[in-house]
């Protein structure tokens, strides 16, 4: 439904009123800011909520509650995340059509003034385009799990090095500005080549084959990091409700459980946190960064347009006609 939704709008904005329109239109959507900052706050308060509680030995009912809360604050920030990718896609298409007609007016060769998707340049551009946010997304969930065993490492060093820690009587005090300085530290590091990617890849298919093979990198990005976005912020959170659910014991299947009758884990709610894992860096890294990804790669198309054309009339160093 989302993707209809803005197909429906991009075709009646270019139909009405061209890449004005759908400037209008990508406009429109970022005036309901509010409501998303609003919608997407909710879930971390509620998600911090019940962190505070457990941590300061509250009743088990409050905790159940800022779960419910926090259920509900993972389909609010869905929403809100819908309407960011709406955007974001809106945007780019904007750029990319700014793209396309800057070229257009600043060369007089008429086949840089139109996009035909049978060319040869165009079509490869249009594949490797689509591989990107696939590409990127890796990228970034596999910084959060380095990240992560970073962090856990640190954690078993200091259990080790400090036994007292696990005994909740003791005076003992962790360290916690190492766990700080290893989140800081990596997601600066972890972030180079990501957005390497982003920047580098519209600039290399312009520089060595040209404006054509741009024209196909932009939109192919688009295309696929539109669907991806869309599936992970829904599916990470779907995930995560789903752990709550089973921790929660709501459903009527006795085997939805988070223990078993000895006390135990079972594989049902093992499963769910494996979901889980995935799903946070799902919802919260790889999903919104696409945004990013849409949006940074056609402003800099958009920006270095001249300098695609300078190489050899906008066709890169290989000159391929």
């Amino acid at each position: 439904i989302p993707v209809f939704a803005l197909a429906f709008i991009a075709y009646l904005s270019l139909r009405i009123a061209d890449l004005y329109g759908v400037s209008l239109a990508a406009v429109g959507m970022l005036m309901t800011l509010a409501t998303g900052l609003t919608i997407d706050g909710y879930g971390p308060v509620t998600d911090n909520a019940g962190g505070i509680a457990e941590m300061a030995h509250l009743p088990q009912i409050v905790r159940d509650r800022t779960d419910c809360l926090d259920a509900a604050g993972n389909t609010t920030a869905a929403i809100g995340k819908g309407y960011c990718i709406g955007s974001a896609a809106l945007v780019s298409l904007a750029l990319y059509g700014a793209f396309v007609t800057r070229l257009s007016a600043s060369s007089s060769s008429e086949l840089l003034g139109h996009v035909d998707l049978l060319d040869p340049l165009v079509l490869a551009g249009l594949l490797i385009g689509a591989n990107l946010p696939l590409w990127f997304s890796a990228l970034t969930m596999k910084s959060v799990g380095t990240a992560a065993a970073e962090m856990v490492t640190e954690v078993e060093r200091q259990f080790k090095s400090d036994p007292t820690l696990l005994d909740p009587n003791s005076d003992s005090v962790p360290d916690y500005d190492a766990c700080i300085r290893i989140s800081t530290v990596a997601s600066l590091r972890e972030m180079i080549a990501p957005a390497a990617l982003v920047m580098l890849s519209p600039l290399i298919a312009g520089t060595l084959f040209g404006v054509k093979a741009v024209f196909g990198l932009l939109p192919g990005a688009l295309v696929c990091a539109v669907q991806l976005a869309v599936s992970m912020s829904n599916s990470g959170g779907a995930w995560d409700n789903c752990k709550k659910y089973i921790a929660a014991g709501l459903d009527a299947d006795t085997e939805l459980r988070k223990k078993d009758a000895q006390g135990r884990s079972t594989p049902v709610h093992d499963a769910a946190v494996t979901g889980d894992t995935i799903g946070d860096p799902f919802k919260d890294t790889s999903g919104p960064a696409l945004n990013i990804l849409m949006k940074l790669s056609a402003i800099l198309s958009l920006v270095f347009a001249p300098y695609f054309l300078a190489i050899n009339s906008g066709r890169g160093l290989f000159n391929i006609h």
